[in-house]
């Protein structure tokens, strides 16, 4: 399903009764469970006979998240952890953990699953494949996060394993618009691929209102982590250069979160008409009280395939002021609708797209926190499960295609 679906299709609530369950055993292999995914994978287990997830690691080292996983099926994998750094061609450098969980034959031979979903094209993925060359009535489908942006510099090596994982596969699904893109110059063809979106934790941020009071409607907010690749440093220096050139505008920027950056963007040479407030870290449950306070969130990265954070904003009636490195704002934010958006190593689009909201009025900004919490409600867990088990579904019926 295209993309655009996603975030124009309404999908109204419902009573957990109101859906076919999915018969048979699916196995789901990932690294780990994020809060953010819990959701997802109850809104599946609520809609399958049997659901088992394979995990490599309880959580990452980089991740400050206790590990939850109620009432779902968990298993962890045997793995081996590599930590490896890696530079984008934007000039950021990430440190990865790569997963190998060594038992996945293993695991799968004792499951026997009637469908294999396996997330991101690695060892696990690798190792599904080979376990479907010998049971080919499997339905065998990948689960991929990523964006055209995220994989530049990936390698020639790394596209030709790519490419060979595709071949193997039933179907793909992807979480975004510009992933799909990826997948389809990897050669999977458009009926093979899903698109199944990320969705964030019920609860939080919907009980927000979404009109702004004055004092608080161009307050800008970051939330997440002090790294490079957040663009942090250039974006606090656009912004400072905009507080220049409007002495008579009193500006105020907060940040929420933590992270080695945190001394760099302090060290931004800012005027008096701006404030940049450091709020530290925040419990999860507070975070839409957290929200409320502000009018726009601020999303500078130089690279992500995704961003959870514009998912939350919006829903708690924030405007994004968001970069197109992130698949996120590319696939939510409206021009002048929904927010601005700009390319962070581009110091002009910056500074015009601040210069836009701020310059927006105060009853403007309220009439689109609206339309930013319509357009994000569409992407539910339930919306996702669907998308999901659709995917299954179509794994399914070409295994059946091709064996009658």
């Amino acid at each position: 399903m295209p993309s655009s679906a996603v975030v124009e299709q309404t999908v109204p609530s419902r009573d957990d009764s109101v859906f076919d369950v999915e018969p048979g055993h699916l196995v789901v292999l990932t690294n780990y469970i994020p809060p953010h995914a819990r959701p997802l994978y109850d809104a599946l287990n609520r809609r399958c006979d049997k659901l088992t997830i394979l995990i490599s690691t309880e959580m990452e080292g980089n991740r400050h998240w206790q590990p939850d996983w109620g009432s779902l099926d968990v298993r962890l994998q045997r793995t081996w952890t590599l930590k490896r750094p890696w530079r984008h061609p934007q000039g950021f450098e990430e440190s990865l953990e790569i997963h190998l969980p060594r038992d996945t034959v293993g695991w799968l031979k004792r499951l026997q699953p009637d469908a294999i979903v396996s997330e991101q094209f690695g060892c696990r993925s690798l190792l599904s494949a080979v376990y479907k060359t010998f049971r080919r009535w499997i339905p065998l489908a990948y689960l991929v996060s990523l964006s055209e942006h995220t994989e530049q510099g990936r390698g020639l090596m790394r596209r030709l394993l790519r490419k060979w994982l595709v071949r193997r596969a039933d179907c793909v699904g992807v979480n975004g618009s510009s992933g799909e893109r990826y997948l389809h110059n990897l050669g999977v063809p458009q009926d093979r691929t899903f698109v199944v979106p990320y969705t964030m934790v019920p609860g939080v941020f919907e009980h927000v209102q979404p009109t702004r009071p004055t004092e608080t409607a161009h307050r800008l907010l970051y939330s997440g982590q002090f790294i490079e690749l957040k663009g942090l440093v250039q974006f606090t220096t656009a912004l400072a250069r905009w507080a220049v050139d409007h002495p008579d505008r009193q500006v105020e920027f907060d940040l929420v979160g933590y992270g080695p950056e945190q001394a760099a963007i302090e060290n931004v040479e800012t005027p008096a008409n701006l404030s940049v407030r450091f709020l530290g870290k925040r419990p999860f449950d507070e975070l839409g009280e957290v929200y409320g306070q502000h009018g726009t969130l601020v999303l500078p990265t130089l690279s992500d395939e995704w961003g959870m954070v514009v998912n939350e904003a919006m829903t708690a009636g924030l405007t994004v002021l968001g970069s197109r490195y992130s698949q996120a704002v590319t696939e939510l934010c409206v021009e002048g609708e929904t927010g601005w958006t700009f390319r962070p190593d581009r110091e002009v689009e910056v500074y015009r797209a601040i210069d836009a909201m701020l310059s927006t009025s105060v009853e403007r900004l309220n009439e689109m926190r609206h339309i930013c919490r319509e357009k994000a409600a569409a992407i539910t867990p339930d919306y996702a499960a669907d998308q999901l088990l659709a995917m299954v579904r179509m794994a399914k019926q070409i295994i059946r295609r091709g064996t009658k």
